[in-house]
């Protein structure tokens, strides 16, 4: 990650439970802080992609994130929280699967996932927004 060391520190304690696939906690000491808007499944358009499909919608909404991320001056190397509203969390794996072609595995965001019993428009399957820091 091209995270500097000294602005952010991915926090990983043996005294917490374990956190596979995301950090406990973000330790940020300086930089500038980027906060995304929730994303869902919409193209550029407005239009909704991937109706019924989590991987798809999955994949548009971190589409979404990236292009937030970058039209901010951020890109994912700066994330450092993500939180995700889902209609049906046993879809977790496969949530896990899209986000690991844009996350840095190796220092993941701390993150929070919390299953909702609808989002905002009935055809969402998925919402993520993202908190990134970018060194200064």
């Amino acid at each position: 990650m091209s995270q500097s060391q000294d602005a952010v520190r991915f926090v990983k304690s043996d005294s917490l439970p374990p956190s596979p696939g995301y950090s406990q906690a973000v330790d940020i000491r300086r930089g500038r802080i980027v906060y995304v808007a929730g994303q869902v499944a919409m193209d550029h358009a407005g239009k909704v992609v991937g109706v019924g499909d989590m991987r798809a919608q999955t994949q548009q909404t971190f589409e979404n994130l990236k292009a937030a991320l970058e039209a901010s001056g951020a890109s994912f190397e700066n994330v450092v929280k993500l939180n995700y509203y889902f209609s049906d969390i046993t879809q977790l794996p496969v949530v896990r699967e899209v986000r690991d072609k844009f996350i840095d595995k190796a220092n993941p965001p701390a993150s929070t996932a919390v299953e909702v019993k609808r989002l905002f428009r009935e055809p969402f399957l998925i919402e993520v927004e993202a908190v990134a820091v970018v060194p200064e």
